[in-house]
């Protein structure tokens, strides 16, 4: 099954590298050709590269905040991070506008991980909630930081600036413009290694701090590796919902509750479904393209309404 997995993933990046807007001959691929290679190198190439690292980043977030919050229907998109991420990068648009792309990082890593900590107090203040509860609150709380957002981006006339974050889109990928994706790796390689304690988190407080975790530790380090990444993100190629969401569930609703075993796959469905998304996004109304935030939050806000009737079935 695994195997099945990982060639379809590998099928979906040649997909990708196969359709665009400009043809891309093979046969001058194997030959070397100037152009062909130019082509591949400058956009594709780069394109691929950006699609896996966020399709991998999205769904390692939402693992991690479903076992820090212990509710399956949370990720960025339903605790308020990409909207406090939005918020961090207009903030630093206004203080500094000729700021580049680490410091406006920085600004939306301390507010995503600021929004991220007072929600998770906020969650743990209510003591009688169901599943579908706490997304509720964090759509709600995410509504009100993105109102923050558009009265500042309103007051500083920044509202065509706020656009770029509004929604995902790779379009403007390139070489060059989505470096800062590669800080996704170790943020990866991390989670894996403290995959365990992420797992024991998802036990509850009391049960983590009877088996000599330091429950406060670990939770700030989890929601520090989910505000970089977000940040990271919605600095590169926008705001891309539920897929943090939809993969993680998948999982495990077949392999279990094991993050040292199910992580790998988690990061290859999260990969995988964002290729997915990306190629319908640039086939459906092709040679133009549609933003993969109206496909990634079309199919994933379908599979999430899924998921909802399912769990509560």
């Amino acid at each position: 099954m695994r195997m099945a997995w990982l060639l379809l993933f590998l099928l979906l990046c040649v997909a990708s590298l196969a359709v665009g807007a400009s043809e891309l001959a093979w046969a001058q691929v194997f030959n070397w050709h100037g152009d062909t290679w130019l082509i591949l190198g400058a956009s594709r190439l780069p394109r691929l590269a950006a699609l896996i690292l966020v399709g991998v980043g999205l769904a390692v977030c939402g693992v991690i905040l479903q076992q820090v919050v212990r509710n399956r229907f949370v990720e960025p998109a339903t605790t308020g991070g990409l909207d406090a991420a939005r918020l961090g990068i207009l903030l630093s648009l206004g203080v500094a506008p000729a700021a580049d792309a680490p410091l406006r990082m920085l600004f939306a890593l301390a507010l995503c991980f600021a929004a991220s900590l007072l929600f998770v107090a906020i969650i743990r203040r209510i003591r009688a909630r169901n599943a579908v509860l706490v997304p509720v609150i964090g759509l709600m709380y995410g509504g009100v930081l993105s109102a923050l957002a558009e009265f500042y981006a309103y007051r500083f006339n920044l509202l065509q600036s706020m656009q770029g974050w509004l929604m995902g889109d790779f379009s403007k990928v390139v070489q060059g413009r989505y470096e800062i994706l590669y800080l996704i790796l170790p943020i990866v390689l991390l989670t894996y290694l403290y995959a365990q304690r992420f797992t024991v988190l998802g036990m509850g407080e009391g049960m983590a701090t009877s088996l000599g975790l330091n429950y406060t530790a670990n939770v700030t380090l989890g929601l520090l590796l989910v505000a970089v990444t977000v940040s990271a993100s919605v600095i590169a190629v926008g705001a891309i919902p539920f897929v943090g969401l939809v993969v993680p569930n998948l999982v495990a609703l077949h392999y279990g509750d094991n993050l040292r075993r199910t992580l790998p796959l988690v990061a290859l469905g999260g990969a995988s479904l964002l290729l997915v998304c990306d190629l319908l996004g640039r086939l459906l109304i092709y040679p133009f393209e549609v933003p993969i935030g109206l496909t990634a939050g079309g199919l994933g806000g379908l599979m999430f309404l899924g998921l909802v009737v399912w769990r509560q079935r």
